[in-house]
This record gives structure tokens, C-alpha cells and sequence, in this order.
């Protein structure tokens, strides 16, 4: 419903509100910008196991902010032609919102919504932002999702190669999570003459939930007593989930190497779902009596990260992780909790060091981090200051949501 006064623009994401990305990572940015005179629809796919858990909360984030939320139903089967039906849903609404409501912009989550940003932009001259988020074909080949070597995902994999240049060529501005993705992108033969316009975003960050003095001292002292975890513990954290492009086998031989230092060292998971792979992975390691697995909602996350004396993550370093902005780094800096992370993934190397935020390891040899750690001091070599002023510098979400606010007026004045 257009509002009077207002820029109305479109938002399409192909992942859902109700899902915790969504709510993460999508509606803080949407929110924030409806108070800069934007007029927002969100049109969103959603999965049927958390839209009704999820729909009213979200319904009342919307009407809170004034944003029309349009959920559509995700489909899931089959493969492919579940995914040509939604376009098609999402085509024709898109079409019936841009009739009754003077649509100004269209900004597209990912690719798939893009099919639909280029579209509207050829056939109503609608102006098209391109929120990449990564280099999304890739990622599926990467990931072991779409197979080349079978013909029909392959043809695929070069449609949306080919759709990706049209995207960069034709969007009013592109969005990147990350300073690597833009220079590869910059590289390209198609721009060497007409570069687009791209502005980097990286996953913003809470600082203000994810921050040692908003976190409750008895929360954490109950998660210790229900953990088992003493005082003289040396805790090393991973949060999140340890599927497809996490490197879980890494980052439990760093730990074995870690433990066969410091004895007390014990690792802790913040995971919900995928406990027994980890527990068979320790086992590989000789280190299941030390690790400790527990699942955590949004609000319970910084009071169990605090229990860190480090974090790790370690991140397939592929071609298209270029583009990946891991939100977790951001958090963890917030928290003032120092990061054991590996080279090659996005700009998380330049954020480390940038803001002498962790250990960076290359080509997986861990000795020389390992002995640093093992000193008495060790965790003297960082200002602890330094780390989370830099997630404010850096990830904060107010930083994000003005420099989306910066390229939704250059779009509108182009």
C-alpha cells in the first residue's frame, strides 16, 4: 500500500523473513531505512515450518515500521521447476505492485529476485539495485548443490553466469558484502570500458546485544555451572553451523594441537542441530571428552560467546567465497572475543589485521599461532577496545543502513 509522501520501493528476497536470516540480517536494514522516507513492500518466499511459528512477529516488526510485508509460500519440488513457478509468482505480483503503487526502486535480494529487477527495469524503467550477496552461481558449484557435469545443471550454472553480467551491466547500483568480490568483479573483461557502480556492505552486526556490558554476569555463571566449565578453563567457541563450507576437520585438529599445549582447553560448539557429526569428528581427534555442545537462541548467543577465551572459524577458501562476509566475525569483535580464522575467505584477513582482531593461518599450519597462545600473556598482545571499536567501525548496522540510505538517494538522482 503506497504512502503518501513517500519513495515507494520494492524489496525482494528469495529467503524468508521468518527465517533467522531474515530476521538477522534483512529486516534490521529495512527497518532502519523506512525511517529515512522510503515507503518499503517486502515481497519474501516463505518456508511453511517457520512462517506460522514465525508470522506474527514479523507481521508486527512490519506494521511497527510501516513496511507492507507480501509473503508468498516457498516452493520446494521439484528441483528446478519449483524454483521457474515461484519467478513466475513473484513476476506477476511484482507487475500488480508496480501498477497501483508508483514504484520508484526495486531492490533484489540475490539472484533469483534479480530475474525480476532486470525485467521490471526494461519493461517500466523502475530503478535496479543488485544486493548480490556473493557470487551465487558459484557458490552452488562450490558447494556441491549444482553438479556441471550433469547437462541440465550446467546449462544452469551458464544461464546465471550469463545473468550475472547482465545484472552488474544493467543495475542502477550493485551491492557487495565484501572488497574482493568488488575488485574480481572490476577485473572482468565485460568492464573494462563501463565499470559498474558498486558499493560494498558488509553482514552488519547488532553491537548493541552482541556487547560485553549488556551481557548478564548470571547468565554466564549459570551456562558455566550447566556446562561444566571452570574458571581456569581455556575455552576456544565456534558458533553456528558446521555444514558445507565450514571446515570442522581443521578446526579440530587446530584444537587437539591446541589441547596438547594447554590441558584445559576445551571446545566449546554453539550449534542446534548437527551435535553428532561434531561428536564424530572429535572422535577422529581423541578430543570428544572436550567438547561441549549446545544449542543457543539469538539472546542466549553473547552470553555463551563470553565463556570464549577465542573463537575460530575456518571457511573453505573457493573461488566464490571472494564474496562471503562471515556475520559471525563481526559479532565476535563486538564481544571483544579475539578470532582464529584462515586466509582467503572474503576480506576477513583485512579486517583482522586492520583492527588487530585475531590470528590469521595459512595454509592450515598452526604451530607458531599455537605457541603465541600458549604463553602466559597472550591475551596482552590485543586491545580488547580496539577489536569492538572496530565491529562498530566496520559492521555496525547504523553504518549499513546509511550507506544503503547513501545509494538509494545516488540511484534516484542518476
Amino acid at each position: 500500500m503506497a504512502q503518501q509522501g513517500k519513495i515507494n520501493t520494492l524489496f525482494l528476497s528469495y529467503d524468508g523473513m521468518t527465517d533467522s536470516l531474515g530476521q538477522s540480517q534483512v529486516l534490521p536494514y529495512l527497518v532502519g531505512l523506512s525511517k529515512h522516507n522510503y515507503h518499503i513492500t517486502i515481497i519474501s518466499f516463505e518456508k511453511e515450518e517457520v512462517f506460522e511459528k514465525n508470522k506474527a512477529t514479523i507481521q508486527q516488526i512490519a506494521d511497527t515500521n510501516q513496511i507492507t510485508w507480501l509473503p508468498l509460500k516457498y516452493t520446494k519440488k521439484p528441483p528446478v521447476f519449483s524454483t521457474i513457478y515461484d519467478v513466475y509468482r513473484l513476476k506477476n505480483l511484482v507487475k500488480k505492485q508496480i501498477k497501483a503503487n508508483n514504484i520508484q526502486i526495486i531492490h533484489c535480494r540475490s539472484y533469483i529476485t534479480a530475474l525480476i529487477g532486470l525485467w521490471a527495469k526494461k519493461q517500466f524503467g523502475t530503478k535496479f539495485i543488485f544486493d548480490m550477496r556473493g557470487f551465487w552461481a558459484d557458490e552452488r558449484v562450490d558447494g556441491k548443490i549444482w553438479n556441471i557435469e550433469h547437462p541440465l545443471y550446467r546449462k544452469i550454472y551458464q544461464f546465471f553466469k550469463k545473468k550475472e553480467i547482465e545484472f552488474l551491466q544493467n543495475a542502477d547500483y550493485t551491492i557487495s558484502l565484501t572488497h574482493n568480490a568488488k575488485n574480481e568483479i572490476l577485473s572482468w573483461e565485460n568492464f573494462t570500458k563501463n565499470k559498474p557502480r558498486i558499493e560494498v556492505i558488509p553482514c552488519c552486526v547488532d553491537t548493541n546485544l552482541f556487547s560485553k556490558e549488556k551481557v548478564d554476569i548470571q547468565q554466564v555463571e549459570n551456562w558455566k555451572q550447566k556446562l561444566q566449565i571452570q574458571d581456569s578453563d581455556f575455552v576456544l567457541t565456534y558458533l553456528g553451523s558446521v555444514g558445507t563450507w565450514y571446515m570442522l576437520d581443521e578446526m579440530m585438529a587446530f584444537f587437539a594441537q591446541l589441547k596438547s599445549k594447554i590441558t584445559n582447553a576445551k571446545f566449546l560448539f554453539i550449534n542446534k542441530d548437527e551435535h553428532q557429526h561434531i561428536l564424530e569428528v572429535a572422535k577422529k581427534y581423541n578430543v570428544e571428552d572436550s567438547v561441549i555442545l549446545q544449542g543457543g537462541n539469538r539472546t542466549e548467543v553473547p552470553a555463551l560467546l563470553s565463556l570464549s577465551a577465542i573463537s575460530i572459524f575456518f571457511i573453505l577458501p573457493s573461488y566464490s567465497k571472494k564474496a562471503s562476509s562471515p556475520t559471525k566475525q563481526g559479532e565476535l569483535m563486538a564481544l571483544q572475543i579475539p578470532i582464529v580464522c584462515n586466509a582467503g575467505v572474503g576480506d576477513t584477513d583485512f579486517v583482522v589485521e586492520r583492527y588487530h582482531s585475531g590470528f590469521i593461518v595459512r595454509d592450515f599450519k598452526y604451530d607458531a599461532i599455537i605457541e603465541q597462545i600458549h604463553q602466559e600473556h597472550w591475551h596482552q598482545i590485543f586491545d580488547l577496545d580496539k577489536i569492538r571499536n572496530g565491529a562498530i567501525d566496520y559492521f555496525s548496522l547504523a553504518n549499513g543502513i546509511e550507506k544503503y540510505a547513501n545509494v538509494y538517494t545516488k540511484v534516484l538522482s542518476s
